[in-house]
């Protein structure tokens, strides 16, 4: 009989120190795995790139931006944020200095969207989105307004959002059916809603 407890106590204690042991593999599995994102901010993308690649991690250059304090070529932000943890193999998303403006944004209101559209071109800028609207008092293929304005400062993007007036859409009307109706009731209603019946 007291072996028996015996024998059930033993194998209690090893059950307990498997588990434990499990536990602390798994802990050290997943948190063995984890490494601290390094600060890139104002690193070359090469430099960037040989700086996570030692941690297990990718660098993925999406955005540009202006930058009055980043040299050119150079990080300007980056998420995740430096000393954040994540697994390796993760990707740390950056955006890369366009340096400081060197070019006028320029005033396009008025243009045509064919001739805005050339003028933002041809300083070296792109054409973020653009947006219609119906305007009956302005002719169709006109911008309206642009966003940054004329001459801005601090602009962040080397983009331009435009507004342009589109053509109005033709009167539509919805026609009743008049099927089974006689011609002279038919008549009175097409007259008094100012339509001409024709012949």
């Amino acid at each position: 009989m007291k072996s028996a407890i015996r024998f059930a106590l033993l194998a209690l204690v090893l059950v307990i120190v498997a588990m434990v042991s499990a536990l602390t593999a798994m802990r050290f599995a997943i948190h063995g795995q984890e490494v601290a994102v390094p600060l890139l901010v104002g690193l070359a993308p090469a430099e960037a790139e040989r700086k996570v690649a030692g941690l297990g991690l990718q660098i993925s250059i999406e955005r540009q931006y202006y930058s009055p304090q980043i040299a050119e070529g150079r990080i300007v932000s980056q998420l995740p944020l430096p000393g954040t943890k994540v697994r390796r193999g993760w990707q740390v998303r950056v955006a890369q200095s366009l340096g400081p403006i060197r070019v006028t944004i320029p005033d396009v209101t008025g243009n045509s969207e064919h001739a805005a559209e050339l003028n933002i071109r041809r300083r070296g800028l792109d054409i973020a989105s653009m947006a219609q609207v119906q305007t009956p008092e302005i002719p169709a293929d006109q911008v309206l307004a642009q966003s940054p304005t004329a001459n801005a400062t601090q602009v962040a993007a080397p983009k331009i959002s435009l507004l342009v007036s589109a053509a109005a859409q033709p009167q539509a009307f919805v026609m009743p059916s008049f099927v089974g109706q006689p011609l002279g009731s038919a008549s009175r209603s097409l007259q008094e809603a100012g339509f001409r019946l024709g012949m």
